[in-house]
């Protein structure tokens, strides 16, 4: 499955709860390789669990140096976005771990990666 058809899928299936959380999501940008974190394939799901919204998202090595920083501003944008109150638990999980065929080729187009698929 391509990364385009991965997001979609992710999108879908996410159902329009959580269409507001993706959208700010796509809104955070990483800082090193100009792509938001969704096209980048970095967030893997939002969820709710009980009354509170949950991110799952990953980082392109565990040493990246932004290890501190895509995080919090994934939680400020879904604050920023969402309705009063919202304070979502944004989690870094490394399983699966990410890779090049995770970017949605558009935004691999757009920052000029070839990426095989």
């Amino acid at each position: 499955m391509s990364a385009d058809v991965g997001r979609a899928a992710r999108l879908a299936s996410a159902g329009r709860e959580f269409n507001w959380a993706w959208r700010a999501l796509a809104e955070v940008i990483d800082p090193e390789l100009g792509l938001d974190i969704v096209s980048l394939g970095l967030v893997y799901d939002v969820v709710r669990e009980g009354d509170r919204l949950v991110v799952a998202m990953t980082l392109t090595t565990p040493g990246c140096p932004a290890s501190e920083t895509l995080p919090a501003m994934a939680r400020a944008a879904l604050v920023e976005a969402g309705p009063q109150g919202t304070d979502p638990d944004v989690r870094l999980v490394w399983s699966p771990p990410w890779d090049l065929s995770m970017i949605d080729e558009v935004a691999a187009a757009r920052a000029g990666l070839r990426v095989r698929r």
